[in-house]
């Protein structure tokens, strides 16, 4: 099933996914490590790492919920689709509360209980994260349909009299 968003022939939702994963991922690390280091602006930069990926995240998800659309219903992948998408929102939602805690801390520094949110998240996003693979490897969402080894660029024209190029 190929991706309904589309930019230079590639699905904007596996572009953007990176985004937040590598910023909530760096983030919930560097909170681990915090109080095991002396750096002051460490605190800072968690902070606006769990801001930008919640930014990011949204952007991430409208893409992937048009690609949702296009999923037949009552199949494997519309249910992968559904808890990759609904665990992602839980994700988000939690870094979103671990933000919130920090933002009236001195220093944006993590409490006890924003870092125990982040680290639940971060197992959740490897979950997801797991699912979004499975929907593409295993099952074929956002896949081309005229994938194969040979394929030509995504950059051709794809449509020449109604043969691809």
């Amino acid at each position: 099933m190929e991706s309904r968003a589309k930019l230079l022939g590639h699905p904007v939702h596996q572009m953007l996914v990176v985004l937040p994963a590598g910023l909530f991922i760096v983030a919930a690390v560097l909170d681990m490590i915090d109080p095991f280091v002396s750096w002051p602006w460490l605190a800072t930069v968690t902070y606006w790492n769990i801001a930008l990926g919640i930014g990011t995240a949204g952007l991430a998800a409208i893409f992937g919920a048009i690609d949702w659309t296009k999923i037949p219903q009552r199949t494997r992948a519309k249910r992968v689709a559904t808890l990759h998408g609904a665990g992602n929102l839980i994700a988000v939602a939690l870094f979103g509360a671990a933000l919130a805690i920090r933002h009236d801390q001195l220093d944006y520094r993590s409490t006890i209980e924003s870092l125990l949110l982040e680290i639940v998240a971060f197992a959740l996003l490897g979950v997801t994260a797991w699912l979004g693979g499975e929907l593409v490897d295993r099952l074929g969402v956002g896949v081309d349909e005229g994938a194969n080894l040979d394929a030509p660029s995504s950059l051709r024209v794809k449509h020449i009299r109604g043969t691809r190029a």
